[in-house]
């Protein structure tokens, strides 16, 4: 079992006359209302130390982030402080996690592409075969989608089973932007980092797409 790569999470407001990142704070929200402190005057936070080991600041102030799990996915702000008091507009960094999963019951198999605890976008998540879209009147094959989850159900003698899982792809799709992402089910993480900025009044908000790849061994799959 394998949980994503490492993620850099910028920060878009660092001036350039800044001394390091002793100026530099970042706070982190998973889904309710309360921001946890990450990164306080440059230095990591005892608050954070479920994942400190995991977090590393940049010689550019940017939040480094490595083996990405379910749990990060959500809003992370950068602010800048100086002299005691805020220097511009906050950085706004949204991670969302995807989460591909096989799972195996006798004869049939379920492929899920699920977008993990992002409150903040909406997607439209679906499965392609071979590059199309799954055909709905097919028999042996049963899709279900929803703006979080899509799945595909079919049995261990479709021709798709016999020739690789890489022949299924997950399609997210970022209903604001537009932005189009695929997540081959057999691909590692690695390459399916991708970066979108967005400007939304004076704020930046950036969006980061970060793959995880979960793969479940069943007993007695192929």
């Amino acid at each position: 079992m394998r949980v994503g790569e490492e993620v850099t999470l910028p920060c878009s407001g660092v001036r350039d006359d800044q001394d390091g990142c002793n100026g530099t704070d970042w706070t982190f929200n998973h889904l309710g209302p309360r921001e946890v402190d990450q990164v306080k005057r440059g230095q990591i936070v005892e608050e954070a130390k479920t994942k400190s080991d995991r977090l590393s600041v940049a010689e550019n102030c940017s939040l480094g982030l490595q083996e990405v799990r379910e749990e990060d996915a959500g809003r992370y702000i950068c602010t800048q402080i100086r002299s005691g008091r805020q220097q511009g507009e906050d950085a706004h960094v949204y991670l969302t996690v995807v989460s591909l999963t096989e799972h195996q019951d006798n004869d049939e198999v379920t492929l899920r592409c699920s977008v993990l605890n992002n409150a903040w976008y909406r997607h439209t998540v679906k499965w392609l075969f071979q590059g199309q879209d799954v055909d709905k009147d097919l028999k042996d094959m049963n899709t279900s989608e929803s703006h979080y989850e899509a799945s595909v159900t079919f049995l261990t003698s479709h021709v798709g089973y016999r020739s690789g899982l890489h022949l299924f792809t997950c399609q997210l799709t970022d209903d604001h932007t537009g932005e189009v992402f695929l997540f081959p089910f057999s691909t590692p993480s690695s390459g399916l980092l991708r970066l979108i900025v967005v400007s939304v009044g004076l704020a930046t908000l950036i969006m980061i797409v970060v793959a995880v790849n979960i793969w479940t061994r069943i007993k007695g799959a192929l």
